[in-house]
């Protein structure tokens, strides 16, 4: 029991510090992804809060951080934009179609979860999620290299090496401190260092004040998040107009929460709740609707940061958030002198840990479809957008199988005593392989006696058994007569419903023990 206790203390002592050092990490990048989105600073800081109090409290996956992120933000820009056009008189017209379509959003994802849809992240390849990891970093990487820019112009001189000593401080701190001891988050040491060095050795550098100013903002102070309904007219014109944005949305998040929840999974090796996720992550946005925040999904980053700074449970993420909600109402005036290096330095740091460095040595091992796959979605990440990556490379890694499976099946000729000859089939029997399957037959020059045996085959869809019936029509046409056998029973069911006269053809007496075992098998599935 005192072992328990210790552990239980030692966890919520791990959770409470990452959960600081999140907070801290998060604030810039809220502010930064509601720049890009067109909005105000708080919109985004509130979102983040939101989100990431909700999805730490009832979220399927302990320990993973959720908030504001570029990926949606960049969709926004688009949506914000379109919705001041459809309400030139109105402040903030845009914002209330934002709201309108974060609360449309919320529900889809909610309906996904419901419908439990989650349970399709299991799908995707290993290729496509070193691919996901890898185009991340990169996206994070570049991401930060904006912050070497003052006024639209890259820094140079003095202010350049104050910048990237700082960053290289901070880096050093990370690196070095967890080797000494894992006691506290070296995130957070590095970011309290930094700040005294850079305050009280008078250091001149951006500060996470400078940088809401320099991007037209005021600051991070601001008061609790109220509720409201989104001002806009309730008619079927909006309806059409939010719904391709909310749909958009839905998925993007949903992907890159369902990815990110997969790679934690792998990191802390347990197993979290792709439904429950989508359930969280859908009342989370629905929330940010009514109570004007930016909405968003899981943060791979700050996720890393988190993991790696100690925080497991479901702690680390309400610290987090409630964190936040404390800079904004009370620590506003210590967070804003906060260097922005210090922060440039811990994303940097989570790129390193992020990066899957193995892809390069095992880039020549594996298959070159899964090269191309990994590389494929790397780019388009970079290039693109992480849901559209994940899709394609998804979608790329489909063709590779089906194109793979459709060249294996084969027909093996024997010819019994009686003279007739047997089609022994081996292989899948689906819509890539039905060519292939048609070629094996030579109707014309067949005996009258004709037997297919698909004890070694799986009929797979619906072109499997249309090739079957076809293959029936010619020998009938033919005038010879062809006997099926071990067909599985939803294929007979299938091909009987849709030509009952076929039940004459297909042998039902089994005279071989494995078509049981098989059959058994398919049943129990």
């Amino acid at each position: 029991m005192i072992e328990l206790i210790k552990k239980k203390s030692k966890n919520a002592k791990n959770d409470v510090l990452s959960g600081i050092t999140v907070a801290l990490a998060l604030v810039p990048e809220a502010v930064a992804f509601a720049f890009v989105a067109g909005i105000d600073p708080l919109i985004g800081l509130y979102g983040a809060f939101m989100m990431g109090l909700v999805t730490a409290i009832f979220g399927g996956r302990p320990g993973m951080i959720s908030g504001a992120t570029g990926a949606l933000a960049v969709v926004m820009v688009a949506l914000v934009a379109e919705g001041n056009e459809l309400m030139p008189g109105v402040e903030n017209g845009g914002v209330q179609y934002l709201f309108a379509t974060l609360i449309l959003m919320g529900l889809m994802q909610v309906a996904a979860g419901v419908f439990k849809l989650g349970k399709f992240v299991r799908l995707i390849p290993h290729p496509v999620m070193l691919g996901f990891v890898n185009g991340l970093a990169i996206v994070i990487f570049l991401s930060q290299l904006g912050m070497f820019k003052s006024g639209g112009e890259w820094l140079a001189g003095s202010d350049l090496l104050v910048m990237l000593g700082l960053v290289a401080l901070t880096m050093g701190i990370m690196f070095g401190l967890p080797k000494l001891t894992s006691k506290v988050p070296a995130g957070l040491v590095a970011i309290v260092v930094v700040t005294l060095v850079a305050v009280f050795g008078g250091v001149d550098t951006a500060t996470v004040k400078t940088f809401i100013v320099a991007n037209g903002g005021e600051g991070i102070e601001g008061g609790l998040p109220s509720f409201l309904i989104p001002q806009v007219p309730l008619t079927w014109d909006t309806l059409v107009f939010i719904f391709p944005y909310a749909l958009i949305l839905a998925a993007i998040g949903l992907i890159e929460s369902l990815m990110t929840l997969t790679l934690i999974d792998e990191i802390t090796e347990t197993r979290g709740s792709s439904n429950r996720e989508c359930i969280a992550q859908g009342g989370a946005n629905l929330l940010n609707g009514f109570f004007g925040g930016m909405g968003g999904c899981a943060m791979i980053g700050q996720s890393m940061i988190n993991v790696n700074s100690g925080g497991r449970g479901r702690l680390s993420g309400v610290v987090a958030a409630l964190m936040l909600l404390s800079f904004i109402l009370f620590f506003s005036p210590y967070i804003e002198q906060i260097p922005i290096a210090a922060l440039v330095g811990v994303m940097f740091m989570v790129v390193i840990g992020t990066f899957a460095w193995s892809s390069f040595r095992i880039l020549h091992k594996i298959p070159l479809a899964d090269a191309f796959v990994l590389i494929l979605v790397s780019g388009v990440t970079v290039v693109f957008d992480l849901a559209i990556a994940v899709v394609c490379g998804v979608i790329v890694s489909a063709l590779v199988f089906a194109w793979q499976n459709a060249t294996k099946i084969r027909a093996r000729k024997t010819m019994k005593e009686d003279g007739t000859k047997v089609y022994e089939i081996w292989g899948p029997l689906f819509f890539g392989s039905v060519t292939a399957f048609n070629a094996k037959f030579t109707v014309k020059e067949d005996p009258d006696q004709v037997e297919i045996d698909f004890i070694d085959s799986k009929v797979s869809d619906h072109s499997g058994v249309e090739a079957i019936q076809t293959i029936v029509n010619k020998y009938e046409e033919a005038g010879k007569s062809l006997k099926l056998k071990h067909l599985s029973a939803d294929c007979k069911n299938i091909l009987t419903k849709a030509n009952p006269k076929l039940e004459e053809i297909i042998i039902s007496d089994v005279d071989d023990p494995r078509y049981y075992v098989m059959a058994n098998v398919a049943m129990d599935a």
